[in-house]
């Protein structure tokens, strides 16, 4: 697994750089060992919930007390969110992000996905990182939250 693109959703990139968690959020992705092939997603998220452990992050938060909804990671006022599975999954995971900046919990977010070549030796229909970038250029009035979306594979 390597870190491939980013896209700068209303300024994600910096609340990153202002925290000095850049090069910390994209260097997770530099992981050789890991292979884009079918079954590859239990290897990408312990890969992922390892790093951010080490880190003191909290993992599989819950956006509500009452919902079973999470999100992959919180720490102070970042949430990070990483998606391999089905592309239905990926607008629900915006939604999440934007609710909990909405609810003042966090100011900034990250989300990563397989780009689309990756995706595509996941599995079919996996969310990338192509599909979500456009939707989320389309949807910037509705999608406030600043976020940082990284591409891997």
């Amino acid at each position: 697994m390597k870190l491939q693109f980013i896209y700068d959703h209303h300024h994600g990139r910096a609340a990153w750089e202002e925290r000095e968690l850049y090069d910390w959020i994209t260097d997770v992705f530099e992981a050789p060992g890991i292979k884009m092939q079918p079954g590859c997603t239990n290897d990408i998220r312990n890969h992922i919930s390892n790093e951010f452990t080490a880190e003191g992050w909290a993992l599989n938060v819950k956006i509500d007390q009452e919902l079973r909804n999470t999100v992959t990671a919180i720490k102070e006022d970042l949430a990070f969110q990483v998606q391999t599975g089905n592309m239905s999954r990926a607008p629900y995971d915006l939604l999440k992000l934007e609710y909990l900046a909405q609810s003042k919990r966090i100011k900034a977010a990250a989300f990563a996905l397989p780009t689309k070549f990756a995706a595509s030796k996941i599995g079919s229909n996996i969310a990338n990182f192509e599909r979500v970038s456009k939707e989320l250029a389309v949807f910037a009035q509705v999608i406030h939250v600043p976020i940082l979306l990284i591409a891997f594979e």
